[in-house]
């Protein structure tokens, strides 16, 4: 019978061990993606509410079978336009989009090139699907332009990337990827997931850009306070994916309450247009508190900032310092970043006060992990 103990002292010993902490509510929270603090929004409990009482706990199907729902289409309608896109489809998670439009439309005959700091979710995605992947250095476009003029294939190619990295916080060339997509006859494919809700308006990096790809990819779980994941791209796209992504048609529908709170919280975005910007403001204020004292936060240039560690088990025992002073941060390593990259990952939120800002750099500063 396979025994896991040899496998976990390796991990221990590596300083990679995982475990589960319940939320407190007497921390400050650092480690939420809820960047907009719209979670537990009084308006988004009440969609949630309401939509519970009127269709149940679970649709309890697939939306192929008998679990499709007004709420599921009225959603995707306005996750279409949110993002300057034709049509949208609505999965079960982000994780489940990206694996799913990735082992959906390519095949043996494609190539992949990706960055090399993808999401998880987009490197199981390409592996899935038998394509050719080449992986080019983050963010390096003379790389990837490398490979394009290097690297044919008797398919169709893919250039696939996240628009903001969840762990560094930094932005994709969108505009130079486009660029170099029409060039090379390449379909280009962005997750959006960290981004939608705080840039352009809610509606992504690519929205702000101007840039329109072959397929976004967003999450309900981040910025919109709820849960599901979303591919968006034109009405032939989300036709195929309706017929042949296996993690959309074999999983059952969306709750109720997931699309109703994500609604609600697209209706609180776009009466507040600004809320995006005023929280870039704040990282930017808080990535200066922690720099004053001589840590690095780059290359963040969004909500997420990080704290550069290095070693696992300092990254651990700073994490540990740090929730003893009453913020929640949790320490990053590999496989999540690469090795030696260990860090404390941190995460501005509208939930945030000035005064959280000040205290949690303020403890960072006292930390003295140097």
């Amino acid at each position: 019978m396979r025994t896991y103990g040899g496998d976990l002292a390796r991990i221990e010993k590596d300083g990679l061990t995982r475990r589960l902490q319940l939320r407190r509510s007497d921390m400050l929270e650092f480690s939420s993606n809820d960047y907009l603090g719209l979670a537990d929004h009084p308006r988004l409990k009440e969609a949630s509410i309401k939509a519970i009482e009127m269709w149940g706990s679970s649709v309890a199907a697939s939306r192929l079978m008998s679990g499709n729902i007004g709420l599921h289409e009225q959603l995707e309608n306005r996750l279409a336009r949110l993002t300057g896109m034709e049509s949208a489809l609505l999965f079960g998670s982000g994780f489940l989009a990206n694996t799913g439009l990735l082992s959906s439309i390519t095949s043996r005959d494609d190539l992949v090139f990706a960055d090399r700091l993808n999401h998880a979710s987009l490197v199981d995605g390409a592996s899935l699907s038998r394509a050719g992947v080449f992986r080019y250095r983050h963010c390096d476009m003379d790389h990837l332009e490398y490979f394009l003029a290097n690297r044919t294939c008797s398919g169709n190619r893919f250039i696939v990337t996240d628009s903001l990295f969840s762990m560094d916080g930094d932005i994709a060339p969108i505009r130079k990827l486009e660029e170099l997509s029409l060039c090379y006859d390449c379909n280009l494919i962005i997750d959006e997931a960290h981004a939608v809700g705080v840039f352009g308006n809610g509606g992504g990096i690519c929205r702000e850009y101007g840039v329109r790809p072959h397929a976004v990819i967003g999450t309900l779980s981040k910025a919109l306070g709820s849960y599901g994941g979303f591919v968006a791209g034109n009405a032939e796209l989300i036709k195929y994916l309706i017929n042949n992504a296996r993690t959309f048609i074999y999983s059952t529908g969306l709750p109720p309450a997931a699309p109703a709170a994500a609604l609600k919280a697209l209706d609180i975005i776009e009466s507040q247009p600004d809320s995006g910007r005023k929280l870039l403001e704040m990282a930017a204020d808080f990535r200066g508190m922690i720099e004053f004292s001589g840590f690095s936060t780059s290359p963040s240039e969004s909500q997420i900032v990080p704290v550069h560690v290095g070693e696992n088990r300092k990254a651990v025992a700073f994490s540990e310092y740090l929730e003893r002073n009453g913020v929640s941060a949790v320490a990053i390593r590999p496989p999540t970043v690469p090795a030696g990259t260990a860090r404390i990952r941190l995460s501005v939120t509208l939930r945030h006060s000035r005064k959280d800002l000040s205290y949690a750099a303020e403890v960072l500063n006292s930390g003295s992990i140097q």
